[in-house]
């Protein structure tokens, strides 16, 4: 395991108790009016390029929604370095553009942003995934796993092979915790399946994705699933005859024989209130990790070669989800070796879900590896 990796292990495990608690190229918006009051601009700082129809096109998605309903002018740069000097540099120079709101999108910016938040504290800055708050420093994200459990009981009332592969990004508790809901969906309706799993380490590179996902099918995978930024692996499964389910986007047009369905996040139910509240004077700085009831996370449009009955059972667990009746991590869980984890009638607090390292039972495919 890289040190890279290590370190975001160490990080998370630092994040729980603040949740417990409570250089790219520069892309000039069109779509900016000027804010209402004349006192908000918002920079963003992108780990991507917008046109990933991946991580960085849904946060681009949710700045065009805070355009549209409150009127602030925005501005954005694409593809920043994960790297403190970088990251501050960024900052400057989206300040000196009259930015008095920084909204950082990806982990590995949670030190420059700090840094810069320390040197300019009239500004307010809004990191995506970090542990790190300080009074003009948040951070958020949102609770994916409960879309990709949703995810997980499709693959698992669609499979044929009882094999589904799942091309993931990095061995980090994110990504874990993803797929362990996954799998505990899958299995929920279909005990027979396994879950293979392929770490490719990136977000972004297409040819490496669509590799694993090829990988994948190799091994007997007629679903495939993913946690990347990218169409590789679905479009890997589409080339190979079978069913694919996306991730940060609706993929339907660009996979019409494969797709499913993919778990889609909507950033704007939480840009849209904290500009608000940047513009009318009542911001405080928090830790925000929210779910379904608050709209954060979703299932993008169930495609026709969804089942029947998957998409009854998908709407009905949904449901439970809003209302708070269903944990999803609830024992018995067992890992990958049989022993049980979960006991009976348990739920895994925020505590441990934010520190997962290890598979549940069902998952095929090593940490790391």
């Amino acid at each position: 395991m890289s040190k890279k990796i290590l370190s975001l292990l160490l990080a998370t495990l630092m994040m729980i108790t603040l949740v417990l608690t409570g250089c790219g190229k520069k892309a000039e918006d069109s779509s900016n009016t000027g804010s209402k009051d004349g006192k908000v601009k918002v920079g963003f700082l992108y780990v991507g390029p917008v046109s990933d129809e991946g991580w960085t096109y849904s946060h681009d998605e949710g700045r065009k929604a805070l355009v549209k309903e409150l009127g602030v002018e925005t501005t954005y740069v694409e593809s920043v370095k994960e790297d403190l000097a970088e990251v501050e540099r960024v900052c400057e120079q989206l300040i000196s553009q009259g930015c008095n709101v920084i909204i950082g999108t990806s982990f590995g910016f949670m030190d420059g942003m700090e840094s810069s938040a320390k040197k300019h504290p009239q500004v307010k800055y809004l990191h995506c995934s970090g542990y790190k708050t300080s009074e003009n420093m948040s951070n958020y994200f949102g609770r994916m796993y409960q879309a990709r459990y949703l995810s997980g009981i499709i693959a698992g009332l669609t499979t044929k092979s009882n094999v589904i592969g799942y091309a993931a990004a990095f061995p980090i508790p994110e990504v874990v915790r993803g797929i362990n809901a996954f799998t505990l969906g899958v299995r929920s309706v279909n005990p027979k399946a396994v879950v293979k799993v392929k770490w490719t380490n990136t977000w972004y590179d297409p040819a490496k994705e669509k590799e694993a996902g090829k990988a994948l099918v190799a091994e007997g995978a007629d679903v495939m699933a993913q946690h990347q930024d990218t169409a590789g692996p679905a479009q890997a499964a589409e080339e190979a005859g079978g069913f694919s389910i996306g991730y940060n986007s609706d993929m339907s047009k660009k996979l019409p024989n494969s797709y499913l369905t993919s778990p889609i996040w909507h950033w704007e139910k939480y840009y849209i209130p904290q500009i608000k509240a940047i513009m009318e004077g009542t911001w405080k700085s928090s830790v925000t990790w929210k779910g379904f009831e608050a709209g954060y996370v979703d299932l993008a449009t169930l495609t026709d070669k969804v089942p029947a009955q998957a998409k009854e059972l998908v709407e009905k667990q949904k449901q439970a989800l809003i209302a708070g009746e269903d944990k999803i991590f609830v024992g018995p869980i067992k890992d990958q070796k049989g022993n049980e984890k979960v006991s009976a009638g348990k739920a895994m607090s925020d505590e441990e879900l934010l520190k997962f390292d290890w598979f549940v039972e069902g998952v095929e495919g090593k940490l790391g590896q």
